[in-house]
């Protein structure tokens, strides 16, 4: 079962926490982390891009000449697609690109993203994130205690203002809470900051079920066999 140090904002140790095989020690997936990556960025699409059809292009109300004895080729309106300035036919329009992903395919990628995570040694733990105040500078000082050099993220299990208002104008470091972390999240940055609550929280919450960490035989079929 690994093992990691829990520390507290002077970087100094005041303790250990195990963490659980099934969480933090699975063999990494990374067709799911891939999955799960593609999810995310599909979801945050704002899907708002548009081009005008012949239906929205202005002007063309009238023939723009008669059909016949011009010896021009024949056009009904200056809105066709054939035209400059007509229409733009199968353009994109605006659409949402969000889409379920199945709920065993997420705690999978985020077991393999914390497994990945805790085997680089790129994960710490503190007893609170409790700060004096809500200073940037104050926070920034914690961090460069704790080695913190590059991307940051934090968890933490509920609201705390004091650290929301410390971290959002440090770059480079995002706060979450212990049930909205997401894989991307935990690929996109360097180093994770768990409170002790956090990370036991969130190991409970996403560990397998108890039938399937423990190893139960599937429920058999009932189908009839018909006699021979």
């Amino acid at each position: 079962m690994p093992t990691v140090e829990v520390k507290n904002l002077a970087n100094k140790k005041v303790g250990t926490v195990e963490l659980r095989e099934d969480v933090f020690s699975v063999p990494v997936n990374e067709s799911l982390l891939h999955e799960a990556v593609r999810h995310y960025l599909a979801s945050q699409r704002r899907g708002t891009h548009k081009t005008k059809t012949r239906g929205d292009v202005s002007g063309g109300g009238r023939k723009p000449w008669r059909q016949k004895g011009t010896g021009r080729a024949r056009a009904g309106s200056i809105r066709s697609p054939l035209w400059r300035h007509g229409g733009t036919i199968h353009g994109p329009q605006p659409r949402d690109y969000s889409y379920a992903l199945p709920r065993k395919v997420r705690l999978g990628a985020l077991r393999s993203a914390l497994t990945a995570k805790c085997a680089g040694e790129k994960l710490t733990v503190v007893d609170k994130l409790e700060l004096e105040n809500h200073k940037t500078k104050a926070l920034r000082e914690i961090l460069n205690r704790l080695g913190v050099e590059k991307s940051l993220l934090i968890v933490e299990t509920g609201e705390n203002s004091a650290l929301e208002r410390a971290s959002r104008n440090l770059s480079g470091v995002k706060l979450v809470l212990s049930r909205e972390v997401h894989p991307y999240d935990l690929l996109a940055h360097d180093r994770i900051l768990f409170s002790q609550a956090a990370v036991e929280k969130l190991q409970q919450a996403i560990a397998p079920t108890l039938r399937q960490s423990s190893g139960w035989p599937e429920r058999k079929s009932r189908a009839k066999v018909k006699p021979a």
